[in-house]
């Protein structure tokens, strides 16, 4: 009997979880182009390895070795995958570090200084990074894992006492060999811990578009993570800015993303754009005025015509008076996505009325105007555009059927109103897009949008427009964390 409590408790809870409004896979396919970039940066991270000085004895045999530098990394063979359990690791094996350091060396009586080059062969180096959500929604590195060894170190000794070097320097290899081992993992663990997350700080979370509206993009759970890809799960809401407690209510289909094709997908669902519309709706921003020289003269003409017996009845100062046509949306628009296309749907009202100056305003009527708009959604860099055009427009009157048959005249002018008047505002809205969440200095290239029931889905490739090292030195935070301190490895000495 206890398992029908524990079987509707979780149905309670599922049906309460929330549905995310845009999804992004990254795919293996992206990895290659990663890890190549990624490798420029750890070659520069791994090239400011820092190295104790080394000194000591055998036997009359004195050593100091000191300013210890990486001159040169060759890394061979590397290989980046993902693995279950929300981690990237990447493999280095077969690598190489060409070091300088200056020697001090006496031998009895004998002294011998001088600089000296050295190299650390076989150098292999396994790191996992745990990537997870953080208490604000942001995808964060939260764990580095680190096995890093060295299987040998030649020493290029030289001039007259050669002889005695090459017997003695087992055991000074040795020692650095062991120094060097040390100091792979803080490096890498201070990259990903420190570095790595000043990138991902890039990644809008929670941010204005306009003056109006922002978006939500926090992370709803922590990545998943198979050996093929990576899923991503965000809010992808709208809110008013004026209102930033106000959350939409998802009633959409969830986004599904199964290719694996291209670099990454991303979905949203039509509670993202459904969210847009009515956050602007409740910033007041979906509504215009038009008074006197702005009104069309053609329509002018027309508009006093049709309504000449109410207006011949008013008084002289007010015939003449300017034209006021108000146009607002009387409830958020609602975007329907299909196979066959998106359209968005709007109802409006339109009150015609009389302005004279310094006198209360005289109503000549008011109808209601539906919409159909078709949009067009494409992705440019990181910015989601949309560009809408008007297909099917209706005017009636909500008070009887005689005064919408008297409406008809008026539907072609209006709607010729707002084909030159209004779409071209609201595309200039739309078209400047919205971001994704994507780091700074990512974009997406050779996008093809593709539309569901419910949703749709952009396939593109990734292209660094800026470099990781650029990036992260512009958003290095300015408190560094102790690199030194050990991080969870095991070193192989």
């Amino acid at each position: 009997m206890a398992l029908l409590p524990a079987l509707f408790l979780a149905l309670l809870a599922g049906a309460h979880a929330e549905l995310p409004g845009c999804k992004i896979r990254v795919t293996s396919a992206a990895l290659e182009l990663v890890k190549q970039e990624g490798l420029r940066f750890l070659e520069q991270e791994l090239e400011t390895i820092t190295i104790p000085d080394l000194y000591g004895s055998k036997g009359h045999f004195y050593y100091n070795i000191s300013e210890v530098k990486v001159t040169q990394l060759q890394l061979i063979t590397s290989e980046l995958h993902f693995q279950p359990d929300q981690e990237l690791v990447l493999h280095i094996s077969n690598a190489s570090l060409g070091l300088h350091f200056r020697r001090q060396l006496l031998y009895w009586f004998f002294y011998d200084g001088g600089y000296i080059n050295a190299s650390a062969e076989g150098v292999s180096i396994r790191t996992g990074l745990k990537l997870s959500q953080d208490p604000a929604g942001r995808i964060k590195v939260s764990n580095v894992s680190c096995e890093a060894s060295v299987s040998k170190m030649d020493m290029a000794f030289g001039g007259t006492f050669k002889g005695i070097y090459n017997f003695f320097s087992t055991f000074i290899t040795s020692g650095m060999r062991f120094l060097l081992n040390q100091q792979i993992c803080p490096v890498l663990h201070h990259a990903g811990i420190v570095l790595l997350n000043s990138l991902l700080d890039t990644v809008p979370v929670r941010s204005s578009v306009d003056d109006l509206v922002g978006i939500d993009y926090s992370l709803l759970k922590d990545p998943v993570v198979s050996s093929g890809n990576m899923d991503l799960e965000f809010r992808g809401t709208f809110f008013p800015l004026t209102d930033g407690n106000w959350s939409f209510f998802n009633r959409a289909v969830e986004p599904q993303l199964e290719e694996e094709e291209r670099m990454v997908y991303v979905a949203f669902s039509e509670s993202f754009f459904d969210s847009a519309m009515e956050s602007y709706f409740r910033a007041g921003a979906l509504q215009l005025t038009l008074v006197g020289d702005k009104v069309p003269s053609d329509l002018d003409l027309l508009l006093r015509a049709t309504y000449f017996g109410s207006i011949v009845l008013l008084s002289p100062t007010v015939i003449n008076s300017p034209l006021k046509l108000k146009l607002q949306a009387v409830s958020p628009p609602r975007c329907t996505i299909k196979p066959s296309g998106t359209t968005v749907s709007v109802t409006a009202s339109l009150t015609i009325t009389l302005a004279p100056p310094m006198l209360p305003e005289v109503e000549l009527s008011k109808m209601i105007m539906e919409g159909r708009l078709s949009a067009k959604m494409t992705l440019r860099g990181k910015a989601l555009r949309t560009k809408l055009d008007l297909r099917r427009f209706q005017i009636y009157s909500n008070q009887s059927a005689l005064e919408s048959l008297a409406l008809i005249p008026l539907q072609a002018p209006l709607k010729t109103l707002l084909q030159i008047g209004v779409m071209p505002m609201l595309n200039e809205r739309t078209w400047r897009g919205v971001q994704i969440p994507l780091p700074e200095g990512i974009n997406f290239v050779r996008e093809v949008v593709t539309n569901h029931a419910g949703f749709l889905t952009v396939g593109a490739d990734l292209h660094f427009a800026k470099g990781l090292r650029e990036v992260i030195d512009k958003n290095r935070p300015a408190t560094v964390v102790d690199s030194s301190v050990a991080p969870p490895s095991a070193v192989a000495a």
